[in-house]
């Protein structure tokens, strides 16, 4: 590469990843629960359709991710929230735990 075209920005190596994104991926999938557990290595968060009067809730998807992917994505939501509370004001925080049994075993969480 020419030094004079680095200079002026041309022919930089760009830093973009190529993402590609399936058309039942883009759909997205509801969920209204999740639950989180983590090992020393890997977070897990299972993503839950809870319905009303349905006794059965079922894990829609399940994301594993490391904890420094974990602490990063902690970082791009917290930022998101606030974008979105400036927009639309604040989001109604709920207090309440959910009244069923949620442990499988290990440390665990839930939002």
């Amino acid at each position: 590469m020419d030094p004079k075209d680095e200079k002026k920005g041309g022919n930089k190596p760009s830093n973009q990843i190529n993402i590609e994104l399936s058309e039942e991926t883009a759909e997205g999938v509801y969920a209204n629960l999740a639950m989180i557990a983590h090992s020393s290595s890997e977070f897990v968060i299972d993503f839950i359709r809870l319905m009303p009067g349905v006794p059965k809730a079922k894990v829609k998807s399940r994301i594993v991710i490391t904890p420094e992917h974990a602490k990063r994505l902690l970082k791009a939501l917290e930022d998101n929230i606030n974008k979105f509370e400036s927009s639309y004001g604040d989001i109604k925080s709920v207090e309440e735990t959910p009244k069923f049994p949620m442990n499988f075993g290990g440390t665990m969480g839930e939002a």
